[in-house]
């Protein structure tokens, strides 16, 4: 069988678009280094043992869902139920623990990813087969799976007290002094991206995002993709909320409230554009870590708290307008380059 290659145009516009978005990622790298070095001038207890532990171990739940979410952007889709998805796990799984500590940390976790899975059904079939807009959808399902979080609560609070050892020990124990929590998140992180980069299945999602009507013409199961994507971060989600059970210890029905637009906002400020098609899991993470380490920074210069979400704000105007300045100039690359090949 002869093997199919791509024409010399659409690898160079493949490739044009890769640099572009590389070095998208490595002024995310840049911003960091510049961040963290201006802070700990001023307080050098920022780069503490204490400190970069605590950055990474918070970093870790947003990574994991920021990654999940980044999946379903590339779709040209939305999840804004991430959040209300914690909670939601967190707090019941909590309970389900606090009532048997026969239930280890296997059990928790096979029980929070379910959970997080069968709301990520719900949205993938009401997107992908009904066709209801994901805004819609996932703002929907935001409220009642709060409302759902807090009706099993009646108020309620679980206690790190209540909970087994194990459970704990997962959320604060090391691996060679390196935190168990970053280490989930990177192994998450590392194989969903070697799947959208290497699988053929994976790189459809891609194709999806690009052009949801030209992928349904190329023989791709759009509806089938965009399900499992939000399959699949409903899932991450479920993790999350675990992870946050055993990070806190202490959890209400509320936990993560208002985490999905900093998810959100982690996807986008990494380079995933947020009409679908580009970007890499890689830079929804360093995302993350970027909002994170902001706002341990503006803890450790003794900034208003008001500042963070201010800041937060800005970078997602920031991430858009540069997606759209980027995008408008790859596309004159493109056609000047077609031009010059008389396409």
């Amino acid at each position: 069988m002869t093997a199919v290659t791509a024409p010399p145009e659409a690898r160079s516009a493949r490739n044009l678009v890769d640099v572009v978005f590389r070095a998208r990622e490595l002024s995310i790298v840049a911003a960091l280094v510049v961040l963290v070095a201006v802070t700990a001038g001023v307080n050098g207890n920022f780069l503490s043992a204490q400190g970069l532990t605590d950055i990474s171990l918070n970093a870790s739940i947003l990574v994991l869902l920021a990654v999940g979410q980044a999946v379903v952007v590339i779709t040209r889709n939305i999840d804004l139920s991430v959040g209300s998805v914690v909670g939601l796990v967190a707090f019941t799984v909590g309970d389900l623990l606090a009532a048997d500590h026969g239930r280890g940390v296997t059990f928790a976790v096979l029980a929070g990813v379910g959970i997080g899975a069968l709301c990520g059904l719900v949205n993938g079939l009401l997107v992908s087969f009904c066709r209801v807009p994901a805004l819609v959808v996932t703002l929907g399902t935001l409220y009642v799976i709060q409302g759902l979080g807090h009706y099993i609560a009646h108020g309620r609070q679980i206690n790190a007290v209540d909970l087994p050892p194990a459970m704990l020990a997962m959320g604060n124990g090391t691996i060679l002094g390196v935190p168990y929590l970053p280490i989930i998140a990177v192994v998450a992180m590392g194989l969903v991206g070697y799947y959208l980069r290497s699988y053929r299945s994976g790189r459809e999602f891609y194709a999806i995002g690009s052009s949801p009507e030209a992928a349904r013409l190329a023989g791709i199961p759009v509806r089938r993709r965009v399900f499992s994507a939000y399959l699949f971060s409903g899932a991450l989600a479920g993790l999350a909320g675990v992870l946050w059970l055993a990070r806190f210890g202490t959890v209400v029905a509320d936990a993560a409230n208002g985490w999905e637009l900093q998810v959100v906002s982690a996807v986008v400020v990494g380079g995933v554009a947020i009409t679908g098609g580009v970007g890499t899991v890689w830079g929804a993470a360093l995302g993350a870590l970027l909002l994170t380490t902001i706002t341990s920074a503006l803890v450790a210069l003794k900034v208003n708290p008001f500042w963070q979400q201010a800041v937060t704000g800005a970078l997602l105007l920031l991430a858009i307008s540069v997606d759209r300045l980027l995008a408008a100039r790859v596309a004159r690359a493109l056609r000047k380059r077609n031009a010059r090949h008389g396409s």
